[in-house]
């Protein structure tokens, strides 16, 4: 059996950060292939236009904007938002 002395501990608690960073940083990047995709998450979409909730929300039910709703998150159309927009500006 091999002991465990502090430079092991310390060693490992820069593998583990460095991980965690790397997993951060593809999350981010995940995030930014879907947007380019034309599919967003709810709080996105909200920060972007800033609006409430409950107005994407009613956006939603009215059939005003394609949504997605998978494993309990919403995903709404980018295209369709713009779309929306750009006809009440005009």
């Amino acid at each position: 059996m091999d002991t465990l002395t502090k430079n092991d501990l310390e060693a490992f608690r820069n593998n583990l950060i460095s991980d965690i960073g790397n997993l951060i940083e593809s999350k981010l990047a995940n995030g930014k292939e879907s947007e380019e995709f034309g599919w967003m998450r709810s709080k996105t979409i909200r920060k972007k236009l800033n609006i409430s909730a409950s107005t994407l929300q009613n956006l939603r039910i009215t059939g005003k904007i394609r949504f997605k709703k998978l494993l309990g998150s919403y995903y709404y159309n980018q295209e369709d938002l713009q779309h929306l927009f750009d006809d009440e500006s005009e």
